[in-house]
Formats: structure tokens, sequence, C-alpha cells
């Protein structure tokens, strides 16, 4: 059969408990072989019978087995792993003061291994009673000492699920002082530049305005050039109100209406339409009103009729 030893003797034991039969005989009719033939049983000890019988002539209910063999019995029963029942086992064992084969027995649902020859002999009564009732002598639970609490396992967790799992390492620093730092660094060779190229060129100004003589064409400058193109097409409210605000909200409504997370450009090929269509639109009306618009604000070509910005 390739059911395991100790799961079919288990079997073996719990039918000739109910049929009433010997665990030999119940082996013997699982495995197809001849019976063996009965014992006759051991007479019962009398008043002058002061020592039990030979240990040679009293039957076994279960073969002795070793403690790896009692561990991955008691494995197989509970389904947990060897290393972690027999740490159960030794705590077990440490708090009843029985041995570890014994408590293994117990949990492998098994006899209790054979005592020592150095231990003190039991009472006569006991080898008889353990040949008439082999299946009650495995099935028998040990005796608990007194104050040891019993507990009975119920599940085992797995290790991994429950251990903390810690983010892996990333290539970040702390905005302060990292950033903070190279930002005020920056902030200072910036200003030493402008002070240093203000004090060997002269700011490009112009003479004092005068009322009299207003400049032809007057232009704003380069950064409002655009709103400017814009009046010379709209009516002031529309020009000057309405199509701005418009287009800061549809900047503003960008991250609103491309929801993607992604930062990968690809990604995100409808925030960048939209932005590009604004920055382009600006940068359009202000090329056009820098260099296109000559006297009057009327329209020219710079390279028939000459620049008309001052730089």
């Amino acid at each position: 059969m390739s059911i395991p030893e100790h799961l079919l003797r288990r079997s073996a034991e719990a039918k000739a408990k109910a049929t009433g039969r010997s665990v030999e005989e119940v082996l013997a009719e699982m495995k197809g072989e001849e019976p063996p033939p009965p014992t006759e049983a051991a007479p019962p000890p009398t008043e002058e019978t002061s020592a039990p019988p030979p240990a040679a002539a009293a039957p076994a209910a279960t073969p002795s087995m070793s403690s790896a063999e009692l561990a991955a019995a008691a494995a197989a029963v509970s389904g947990m792993p060897e290393k972690l029942l027999m740490r159960s086992a030794e705590a077990k064992a440490k708090a009843s003061g029985r041995s570890v084969d014994e408590v293994l027995a117990e949990m492998a649902g098994q006899a209790p291994p054979a005592p020592a020859a150095d231990a003190p002999a039991p009472a006569a009564a006991a080898p008889a009673a353990a040949a008439a009732t082999p299946a009650a002598a495995a099935v028998a639970p040990a005796a608990i000492p007194e104050g040891v609490r019993t507990q009975r396992l119920l599940t085992v967790v797995r290790s991994a699920p429950i251990q903390q799992v810690k983010g892996e390492p990333q290539d970040k620093v702390n905005t302060w002082p990292h950033l903070v730092a190279a930002e005020f660094v920056a902030l200072l060779l910036v200003t030493a530049a402008l002070v240093i190229f203000s004090v060997f060129v002269n700011a490009p100004l112009l003479e004092l305005a005068n009322f009299n003589e207003q400049p032809n064409p007057s232009k704003a400058p380069w950064y409002f050039l655009g709103l400017q193109e814009i009046l010379s097409y709209f009516d002031p409210q529309i020009a000057g109100v309405l199509l701005p605000g418009l287009g800061l909200a549809g900047m503003a409504a960008i991250p609103y209406i491309d929801r993607n997370p992604s930062t990968r450009p690809s990604d995100r090929k409808l925030a960048i339409m939209i932005f590009t269509f604004f920055l382009m639109s600006a940068a359009l009306l202000t090329i056009f009103g820098s260099f296109f618009r000559g006297p009057g604000f009327n329209f020219t070509f710079p390279w028939n009729s000459g620049l008309f910005f001052d730089f």
C-alpha cells in the first residue's frame, strides 16, 4: 500500500478498537496477509506475584520509534513543519517535566515509548492492561501535571505574510539641506553676476519722456505685446479680460483633464498638446507684435521696412 506506515497503523488501531480485534490482525487483513495465531493471554497476577513478567514476554502495542520518526509522524498528523514541531515539543516537555519522545508520541497519537532500563518498574497490573487493550493505551492521553496549561494548536501561520516588509532604498534626498543649499548658492552666483555686469555695462535707457513727441509706433514691453496684438482684433473687454482669463483657466485645468499618473512624456500626449497650444499662441502673438507691426501699429514686413522694436 502507498499509505505511510504511521498513518496505516493509526487506522488499524482505530479499526481494531471498533471491532474488538487486535491491531496485528487488522494490519494483516489490510496488507492482505494471514492473521497471526492468537496468543494466550497472560494469567492475572496473584498476591504472591511481586514482580512483573519479563519485558521480553510483554507484547508491544507500538514498535519503538526514534525521535526523528516520532517527529515525522507528529508533523504528518498536525501538518506542521518538523522544525517548528520539535521546538514546540521541547517547550512542552520542559514545562511538563516529561521527555521529548513522550510529547512527540502524544502529538502523533501513539503510545509513549517504553521507559529506560534504569527507570523504576511500573505496577504489576500495567503490562496486563496494556496487553489487553493496546489501542486504548495508544489513544489514552498522558497525565497532565497540575498547574500546566494545555493549548490546542488550531492552525499554523507561515512567517512570510506576517514579516515586516520594508521599502527598498531609493535615490532620494531631503529638501533641507540638500536642495535649499544648492538653490541658495545658485542665487548668490546669479546676484554676483548681475552686480558685476551692471558695473561694466550701462542700462539701455532712453531719453526723458516728452508728451509732445510720442514714438510711432508706441509699443508695450515685449511681455505685453501679445495682449497689445489681441487688442488690434477684439474689443478691450474681450482682448484684455476674457481671452487671457480663458487661457490661464485652460492651463490650470490641464491636470484635471489629463489624469494620467505617468510622468513619461509619451504617456501624457493630451496634456502636452493643450499646453503647447497655449504656449505657441502666446509666442506667435508676441513675435507678430514685435517684428511685424510698424508705424501706426500697422502690418509690415521687417525685411522691407526694418524693425520697429527696441531690444
